[in-house]
């Protein structure tokens, strides 16, 4: 096993049942339990709102309304718009109107379905293209170009228009929102599951009315959160502390699934229409893209997630003129929020499926197209201007090319389909080769710093506390590495203790795939000065000068004079009143970007990776399977390999999961309706590839990140554009290769089965 490639530090709890996520932690008996009242109207007036019944509920203890909170109603996470109960007016079905706390969470539940509420209805806005026409949006929309790309259009030998529409996705957490506050002589402390604890003792304060530094915020872990519980489990940690405060008593929210389904944001809908130019040799000249996302009744984080789909709307592809809107569209549904890839995906989805029409359209095959657009020295500039300064994807997509022999298994499949449509066969494959690029960095760029804080024991025991949080992708395992490996000892060594506002203040959250890289970098800064300052002892006490040794769990001189246990050498640090805490700081350098004009360098760097993958469909029916899916994806000098590995292969499965089965549903009134485990269908074990061969590419960052390691978060995830087009490929297949039907996002087998009889019955096929 590679040194680095150690299990995760909470593997043996997560598989034994012993991890302590927040609702285990045993609360008090006298524990309040919080529900709440949701609006049965998607937009509408609160012509009356009889709560007596509600009050009078077996149990209840406290119900609270907009007006009943001390400071601030909008808990909106940058712009304003969220408030935490509805106040006068309802802008969503699902939208909290009321707060109840009781003694049990069965009674608050009970309770809060008592309520008599009437609306005044209003014209509901329920879909992009609604949006749209009415010029509905949260925000500011964008206009970002380079170059004439109109004229360049004008100009092109061939011209391609693609619409797509794709759906959102539920975030589907195994552990769901929750959060629990306790009043403490000092402040309230509350315990919550988030992936930005600053921002919820933010919002917590301000919803309180109180200072920041009485509010303390603790995670320990999340049971998954994918961006889900970024700005969105915010409301539930502030419905607990002002349950909490005024009650005196201890306070917990935790949302049932249904309820978490209702009223949680989603990844957002996106409607997106490109037009590519290209010369006679298929080489794209320029694109024109009109990007609306569906963002809901608020401004969430919408405004980094349609940006983020602009800035990946190329993918890996050199777009010599360009020309990008950006239309954060507002629609009487719950507000979207962050989801890994933060809009990144849904506009590098819209580039492959025009990818794919444009081989159609000439002639040439799709993967020989992708290769001829892929950014090449001279053509390195991306549509907002930054130069892609590693070119290594045509070297990657050759090596998997070889790796998992595509070539003669494409010509094996289209013999075969072709065959095949000469009798009644039912079955027929499909193959495809996508790539990545994706850029890593908050691309609100203060957001790009992070801080730690690190105590040496002495024992020789370490511990390490930092902004990031744990959410099953391996941080703090991570970070444990880094320190370990900073002052030479074992991993046992090194405890990461549970992300605490008291410990590391105003911290970024943990996303943008960024988390590893922030903060393995702060964590080694405060190894270095605690080494500094080991270094100053040493040179006082032992007669030595230079840097010492950290290695194998001792302390020596370089030249080898002198070596020392680390423990017995911090233990007589100590005693000569060495300083064995530190704080780190760091601050990703060399980035900028201009919001309004689409220029910048937003990204430190960008990770790459590409795909093939293998599926088999029934054209009776529209199943399907994934037969074989090969991977190799750019990690640099891999962290921890191990955990590496599982973050490629889960973001792969949640990715094919968000393009073949996961479909949002709402019906005409604006209610949601895939609101269960019932009737919203995740990736289980028998989804996942027959056959999943995952390799990492070998070549360190060539930008200075800790140790040389790039993100794994987010860009795998991207990879499972393969399947989806592998799906329209085996569908393509029925016109003998001559027509590529549209095929919906998600590709689910009813969609699948549409699909290849549009396909079957073009005018021309064989069959």
């Amino acid at each position: 096993m590679n040194e680095h490639a150690l299990p995760h530090d909470s593997a043996r709890q997560h598989v034994t049942g012993s991890a302590l996520y927040v609702d285990d932690v045993p609360m008090p008996a006298n524990t309040l339990h919080i529900a709440t009242g949701l609006a049965g109207c998607a937009h509408g007036d609160i012509k009356r709102l009889d709560l007596a019944a509600v009050r009078a509920a077996p149990g209840v203890v406290d119900v609270i309304t907009a007006a009943d909170i001390p400071g601030e109603l909008d808990v909106g996470p940058v712009f304003p718009g969220d408030p935490l109960l509805a106040d006068g007016c309802v802008e969503f079905i699902g939208q909290p109107i009321f707060a109840v706390a009781a003694e049990t969470q069965t009674q608050a539940l009970r309770a809060a379905a008592l309520a008599d509420v009437e609306y005044e209805p209003r014209a509901a806005v329920l879909s992009v293209a609604a949006a749209l026409d009415a010029e509905l949006f949260v925000l500011p929309t964008r206009d970002w170009q380079q170059n004439d790309a109109d004229a360049a259009l004008a100009d092109a030998a061939h011209t391609l228009t693609s619409e797509l529409y794709v759906r959102g996705q539920e975030h589907f957490y195994l552990e769901g929102q929750v959060a629990f506050a306790l009043p403490q002589d000092d402040g309230i402390y509350v315990c919550t599951s988030t992936q930005h604890p600053s921002e919820v003792q933010k919002l917590v304060a301000r919803v309180l009315d109180q200072p920041l530094h009485r509010i303390q915020i603790e995670c320990r872990r999340m049971g998954g959160a994918f961006g889900g519980k970024e700005s969105q489990a915010a409301p539930l940690a502030c419905l607990a502390a002002l349950f909490a405060e005024r009650n005196g008593r201890a306070a917990k929210y935790r949302m049932p699934r249904r309820d978490d389904m209702v009223q949680t944001g989603k990844r957002h809908d996106f409607a997106i229409r490109s037009e590519l130019g290209f010369a006679a040799d298929g080489r794209i000249t320029a694109g024109r893209f009109d990007i609306a996302g569906k963002c809901g009744y608020s401004p969430d984080l919408s405004e980094g997630i349609v940006d983020r789909a602009m800035f990946h709307i190329d993918n890996a592809y050199f777009l010599p003129a360009s020309r990008l809107r950006g239309y954060p569209c507002k629609t009487h549904t719950v507000s979207n929020t962050a989801f890994r890839g933060f809009g990144g995906p849904q506009g590098m989805l819209a580039i492959e499926a025009a990818m794919d029409e444009a081989a159609y359209a000439l002639g040439i095959d799709p993967l020989t197209l992708r290769k001829r657009n892929l950014y090449r020295p001279g053509a390195d500039r991306t549509p907002y201007g930054q130069k892609v300064e590693q070119l290594i994807l045509p070297d990657l997509i050759e090596a998997l090319e070889n790796r998992a022999d595509y070539a003669a298994r494409r010509a094996a499949i289209e013999a075969a389909n072709k065959a095949a449509n000469q009798t009644t066969g039912s079955l027929r494959r499909g193959i495809a080769l996508t790539p990545v690029k994706f850029g890593i960095s908050f691309t609100t760029t203060h957001l790009n710093q992070a801080g730690a804080l690190v105590h040496v024991y002495t024992d020789g025991s370490i511990e390490v506390s930092h902004g990031g949080t744990e959410m099953g992708q391996g941080l703090y395992t991570k970070v444990a590495q880094v320190v370990a490996r900073a002052f030479g000892v074992s991993r046992e060594s090194v405890r990461n203790t549970a992300t605490r506002t008291d410990k590391v203040p105003n911290t970024s959250p943990t996303a943008a795939s960024a988390a590893a890289d922030m903060n393995g970098f702060a964590a080694a800064d405060a190894c270095n000065r605690i080494k500094s300052a080991l270094t100053a002892y040493a040179a006082d006490y032992r007669n030595h000068q230079g840097e010492l040794h950290f290695a194998d769990g001792y302390v020596s001189a370089p030249d080898g004079s002198w070596r020392e246990p680390f423990a017995d050498f911090v233990k007589a640090a100590y005693m000569a009143r060495t300083p064995l805490s530190a704080t780190g700081f760091y601050a990703t350098p060399d980035i900028h970007f201009d919001k309004v004009a689409g220029k910048g360098r937003p990204f430190y760097y960008f990770a790459h990776g590409a795909a093939v993958s293998e599926v088999e469909i029934d054209i009776t029916s529209g199943a399907y399977r994934v037969n074989r899916v090969d991977i190799l994806h750019d990690v640099g000098d891999s962290l921890n390999p191990a955990i590496d590995r599982g973050q490629i292969e889960g973001g792969f499965v949640q990715g094919m999961g968000w393009l073949t089965t996961e479909e949002l549903l709402w019906d005409d009134d604006g209610r949601i309706i895939s609101d269960s485990p019932a009737n919203y269908k995740i990736p289980v074990a028998a989804d996942c590839p027959a056959e999943f061969n995952v390799s990492l590419y070998d070549a360190p960052n060539p930008a200075p990140t800790i140790h040389r390691s790039k993100a794994v978060g987010e860009p795998p995830l991207m990879l499972a554009i393969s399947v989806w087009c592998a799906l329209r490929d085996a569908c393509a297949s029925l016109s003998d290769y001559r027509h590529l039907p549209p095929l919906a996002v998600p590709a689910t087998a009813e969609q699948v089965y549409f699909a290849a009889r549009a396909s079957r019955d073009f005018k021309g096929a064989s069959t």
